[in-house]
């Protein structure tokens, strides 16, 4: 197990690691509204969602993938009603459709709208 890094996302915010690479898979933990510098930006959910997935982006990269290696990605949100917006942002950077599961919850990490995490495989 390779642990996955980089400085073009935000640190993790607990003891976990931004990806893990196991083989030729890369699981990602899930990713919020933070810049790389680690602030939060407490915007809409679609400006969230960007953040989210330029996260995702970046730590993909740090392990050799990219977006379009991504197999399965799942979707928290704080607030269902949130959906389409969420897939609006979400279809720009996912538009080889990825298997996906997509839940409200309770709460999210620092009163987060959308946190999403995903799993890509590269050969």
């Amino acid at each position: 197990m390779q642990k996955i890094h980089t400085s073009n996302a935000p640190e993790a915010i607990g003891p976990y690691s931004q990806a893990v690479k196991v083989g030729n898979i890369i699981f990602t933990s899930g990713q919020i509204a933070l810049t790389p510098a680690g602030e939060f930006l407490d915007g809409d959910v679609k400006t969230q969602t960007k953040q989210v997935c330029e996260n995702l982006k970046a730590v993909l990269n740090a392990s050799g993938a990219n977006i379009s290696n991504v197999v399965k990605t799942t979707i928290f949100l704080a607030d269902i009603n949130d959906f389409a917006a969420v897939n609006e942002v979400y279809g720009e950077y996912f538009s080889h459709k990825p298997a996906r599961s997509a839940v409200a919850v309770k709460d999210l990490p620092k009163g987060a709208k959308v946190e999403i995490e995903c799993i890509a495989v590269i050969s």
